[in-house]
């Protein structure tokens, strides 16, 4: 193998886990944004943890995260709770930073 094949190697590694860190931090944060809005729905314990689950599970029906935003704002909304897409948004880039240093920090 030479050094531009080693290289390459080592960019495919680097691309690799890039990938797997922001796949682990978005769903992270789908989960982090259920437990917060259920909170702001009244829901607790294992309930909570129920709805979260929900809202990770949401980011799979099409692709980026716009499948998650409305459902917690569909949600939000049928409860009469005041949300805006840009509120849910807001939070969302919120709890990816804290998402994001929970992944790296391995917890």
């Amino acid at each position: 193998m030479n050094e531009f094949d080693k290289r390459e190697e080592g960019f495919e590694k680097k691309f690799a886990l890039d990938e797997e860190l922001k796949f682990k931090a978005e769903a992270r944060r789908n989960k982090l944004l259920g437990l917060w809005a259920a909170e702001k729905l009244g829901i607790s314990g294992d309930a909570a943890n129920a709805y979260a689950k929900d809202v990770v599970a949401a980011d799979f029906e099409e692709a980026g995260d716009n499948d998650v935003l409305h459902k917690v704002l569909k949600d939000l909304t049928a409860k009469g709770q005041p949300a805006t897409e840009r509120d849910i948004r807001a939070k969302m880039d919120e709890l990816l930073a804290v998402a994001v240093t929970q992944v790296k920090a391995g917890s």
